[in-house]
């Protein structure tokens, strides 16, 4: 089994570099992926009320038995569910669809500044933070002047900003505001959706160190500093993702890698395009 390194957050908490991630796999199917990661390793699982499967994910860990002390649950908050009441409401829902008593980790999922309400939400996360419900408190797709906001109305930092993060679209730019505020940044489609993965580049790379690309780009994360959650539903890809601790990426490597980022390098939404979806 590998042995997964863990990040120490502002808040004093711990959270495993490697996680696996579960967007876009169906409640009813999302129990033997996350029973597959379980047994292969990982104790890092990250899902969200948008993604529909919580009931599943916590029905899994409930048979896995695993020892709950040993496991790293997130979720994330509904953006339909920002503001103060809402969002107190809204987190006793994801306790009990994942049957847990705290989250480790519980994230705003998208600012959505239109609506004007992910001050007041925030507020409702260090509630809870402080009354024991959840151990560190977090956002995603925050861009710098929203997390600005929140830390000026509370004089509480968020511990981990998730955000889209991969060789093409590597967030340098915000980088140094995070490290500033000792904000671990989290990467979500972590492989590019895919696109990465056919990179002449990562795939060089990959074949020098006898590696998939997949892992290849994975490496790189751990060693940017990054928490990456690469997502799977196939067995064989879940085990093979947790193989990436037996080498290391050279100093040509990661310049190579650094070389690939691009201005339009995104794959998915941008935070100012998303709605009420999630």
């Amino acid at each position: 089994m590998a042995s997964i390194p863990s990040i120490a957050l502002n808040d004093g908490y711990d959270i495993p570099q490697l996680g696996f991630g579960v967007w876009q796999v169906d409640d009813d199917k999302v129990g033997e992926p996350v029973r597959t990661a379980l047994g292969a390793g990982y104790r890092h699982i990250d899902t969200a009320q948008g993604y529909d499967n919580e009931s599943g994910v916590g029905r899994a860990i409930a048979r896995s038995g695993v020892d709950r002390d040993t496991l790293f649950l997130t979720s994330k908050l509904r953006t339909r569910d920002q503001g103060y009441d809402n969002a107190l409401r809204s987190f006793m829902g994801s306790l009990d669809r994942l049957e847990l008593d705290y989250l480790d980790l519980f994230l705003i999922h998208w600012p959505v500044p239109q609506h004007d309400k992910y001050a007041d939400t925030w507020r409702a996360f260090v509630q809870l933070q402080r009354d024991g419900r959840i151990r560190s408190i977090g956002v995603s797709n925050f861009l710098p002047e929203h997390i600005e906001r929140i830390i000026d109305k509370t004089g509480v930092v968020p511990a981990v900003n998730q955000v889209e993060t991969h060789p093409y679209y590597q967030q340098r730019d915000i980088r140094d505001f995070h490290a500033k505020h000792r904000i671990a940044l989290e990467s979500y489609s972590p492989l590019g959706s895919g696109a990465v993965l056919d990179d002449k580049t990562i795939g060089e790379i990959a074949r020098k160190h006898g590696k998939s690309p997949a892992q290849a780009i994975i490496r790189w994360h751990l060693q940017e500093g990054l928490i990456a959650i690469p997502k799977s539903v196939h067995a064989d890809r879940i085990k093979a993702n947790l193989e990436v601790f037996d080498f290391e990426l050279d100093a040509d490597d990661m310049r190579r890698i650094a070389e690939l980022d691009r201005p339009d390098g995104k794959k998915l939404t941008p935070p100012e395009k998303m709605n009420d979806l999630f």
